[in-house]
């Protein structure tokens, strides 16, 4: 079987010669299903969740662990056996009643020269008396027989030192939902931050077996073993590690799905073309499910702001949903699961104080600089999400105030987010109006970010590897086409343009600078057939995509709402372009200016400037017209496109319409020219 491994590093030791190991706390991944030792003892037991053979993982945050360094420390990824299974709390403090499974198995034979030199010896496989432990210096990874749970912690915060357990429970599918009452949380140091379903486990699952298939010091693997009591059947997963935060689950084939249990705020979709899709469960309050584009990555915003989960998964047919929690404030993400078309899933944990962070737009922040109470923890490309036209607009942080701007169809106003050193600024207004919440967090690394730090594409490329990296992130398709031809000879926009040009009409030097005004026309008729093929280029995808929607209802009529929703806003696109025909004009009507601006060249007359001012307020009003139109269309294509990531949310039976109609307007969104967007390209 194939294993791929991810990525850790090693123990740090402490002045007192103890190994500090700086454990997670507060965040459960849960995979459903069941979980095994390989003591032959039937130790735990999970209630199979909604797939009939899933995993279940969880994710904790925010532990510390001490311990005496033993010569086995010095290994980049370690395995324990606690030798006795944890009952109700982790205790990370007492390591010494734990032992470090050796890299080379034969240190355990009586006489290891004798079986190294026997051509009938074999090797042996490693039998835990406990539990097993997995850590390296990003994560700890507890395998716990007796709750039947595997609980991961990151080692970013060492103020804790004993974490509770606590175990899953799952009721098993019910015929029609019903209600959920909450668990109340035990309190106590160290306690995970997390909600459990209420029913306990009918029959469940128990874990049978751990199995080291790989121990190098730097790489770890396990295959675990589940056994469903109900039906006695056997399903497994392999887990592997290595000197990086990151772990690859492996599902066994009738393993059909992997449910991933932590308290996510905001669930994120990235998209690098267009906007991000941000789920905020508030906005979805009838709703206890939400299914998502399955775009490869996943971003979990985890409760406290220090924490981001980030998801991975190669290409095929995956299916991911979010299981919202309880209808109380703040309401959160309970779990992610995925059907896994039989893939590995790929889980990071990136832990840093400040990593994501949420702002509320208050009234106040009208017109005026604002320093908020939050700063970047590094530095990389940090965004956020404000309204622009009505539409999420993604706006890059810059790395200092920038002055004002132009945006062709809103008209100027200052950029609205930026750094001052390390603390970040808002300078809202009425064209970006404070509305709403803003989230700030980072997607990509920047040319500053420090190599110590990784970063969500970070992820992707080390775990799908170069060419699902560059195929994701699409950086061809993120180049702006140019609206200005190479060999330029005033400028590009037509009110650039006309402006040069009318200092030479009044000064009277029409005749002697007429290659350069004739230059100046061809600059743009340049610049107005870019922006006019870029306008026939949405009006093409409109009327395309309203006839593949027409097709759509009559082969599911029971899909009309949503298809009529996207069928509103794809028509918006084609009212836009009409209500500015008449202003657009035609690149016919665009020549016919240029033969009577040259024509004013050839000889020197007393009214060339007056004819010359009506001809510029012409080029200006086509000009003004085409490029406040590519903004809106633009704008109207990226509303769509999140229309369709968001609004099938509640419908499993449209996932596949929204992914074609998503697929469709991103390759329409490629290179936009820089009328469009003031993109995060």
């Amino acid at each position: 079987m194939f294993l791929c491994s991810t990525g850790f590093q090693p123990v740090v030791h402490g002045q007192d010669g103890r190994a500090t190991i700086p454990v997670l706390g507060r965040k459960v991944i849960n995979l459903k299903g069941m979980l095994v030792m390989k003591s032959g003892r039937r130790i735990a037991s999970l209630r199979l969740p909604l797939w009939k053979t899933a995993l279940v993982l969880l994710l904790v945050t925010s532990a510390g662990v001490s311990a005496p360094q033993r010569k086995e420390d010095t290994a980049k990824t370690l395995i324990w056996d606690t030798l006795s299974p944890f009952v109700n709390t982790v205790d990370f403090r007492d390591r010494n009643s734990w032992k470090p499974v050796p890299t080379d198995l034969l240190r355990l034979e009586l006489d290891p020269l004798a079986a190294f030199s026997d051509p009938g010896y074999y090797g042996r496989e490693y039998s835990f008396k406990g539990d097993v432990v997995v850590e390296n210096e990003h994560l700890t990874t507890v395998f716990s027989s007796k709750k039947g749970c595997v609980v991961i912690y990151s080692r970013a915060d060492s103020s804790q030192k004993k974490v509770e357990l606590i175990p899953l429970q799952l009721k098993g599918k019910p015929a029609s939902p019903a209600p959920r009452t909450p668990r109340p949380l035990p309190q106590g140091r160290g306690t995970p931050v997390f909600r459990t379903r209420p029913a306990p486990p009918r029959g469940g699952a128990s874990i049978t077996s751990c199995r080291i298939l790989q121990n190098t010091g730097d790489q770890a693997a396990l295959e675990v073993t589940f056994s469903a009591k109900e039906t006695e059947d056997n399903y497994s997963a392999i887990f592997s590690f290595d000197k990086k935060q990151i772990v690859e689950i492996k599902p066994a084939e009738n393993m059909k799905g992997i449910s991933l249990l932590s308290p996510i705020e905001y669930g994120v979709v990235p998209s690098f073309i267009g906007d991000d899709l941000i789920f905020n469960p508030r906005e979805y309050p009838s709703m206890t499910t939400l299914h998502i584009p399955s775009d490869n990555l996943l971003l979990g915003l985890l409760k406290g702001e220090n924490n981001v989960l980030v998801v991975t998964w190669p290409e095929g047919k995956q299916q991911v949903k979010l299981v919202l929690g309880e209808l109380r404030e703040p309401r959160l993400i309970e779990s992610v699961d995925l059907k896994h078309d039989g893939k590995s899933i790929y889980l990071a944990l990136l832990s840093a104080p400040g990593i994501w962070h949420k702002e509320q737009l208050l009234p106040s922040y009208l017109e005026r600089d604002v320093a908020i109470n939050w700063k970047r923890p590094f530095s990389a490309k940090w965004v956020t999400q404000l309204y622009e036209d009505g539409v999420k607009t993604t706006f890059r942080f810059r790395e200092s105030k920038i002055g004002r701007f132009w945006r062709g169809g809103v008209g100027s106003y200052t950029y609205p987010v930026w750094f001052q050193g390390e603390k970040a600024f808002y300078r809202l207004g009425k064209k970006i109006p404070p509305k709403g919440e803003s989230l700030v967090y980072v997607v990509e690394a920047s040319k500053n970010t420090p190599d110590s730090v990784s970063t969500p594409t970070d992820i992707v490329k080390q775990t799908l590897g170069n060419q699902t990296y560059e195929s994701m992130l699409d950086f061809e398709g993120r180049k702006l086409k140019s609206d200005s031809r190479a060999n330029s000879v005033v400028g590009t926009a037509t009110c650039g343009v006309t402006d040069k040009l009318k200092r030479i009409f009044e000064a009277g030097k029409e005749t002697e600078k007429k290659e350069y005004i004739k230059g100046g026309t061809e600059d743009m008729l340049y610049h107005l057939t870019v922006l006019s093929e870029r306008v026939d280029e949405y009006q093409d995808f409109a009327h395309e995509m309203i006839e593949f929607l027409t097709l759509m209802k009559k082969d599911k009529p029971e899909l009309k709402p949503f298809l009529d929703k996207m069928e509103n806003v794809t028509k918006e696109l084609i009212t836009a372009y009409h209500l500015q025909k008449e202003n657009t004009k035609t690149l016919e009507y665009a020549e016919g200016l240029a033969k009577k601006t040259v024509a004013l060249t050839r000889k020197n007359n007393s009214d060339n400037l007056s004819t010359f001012l009506k001809l510029g307020q012409e080029w200006r009003g086509m000009g003004g017209s085409l490029e406040g139109l590519n903004r809106k269309l633009h704008t109207t294509a990226r509303k769509l496109l999140q229309e369709a990531g968001c609004g099938f949310a509640g419908q499993h039976a449209t996932i596949e319409i929204a992914e074609e109609i998503r697929s469709r307007t991103k390759k329409l969104l490629r290179n936009p020219n820089g009328y469009e967007i003031w993109s995060n390209y």
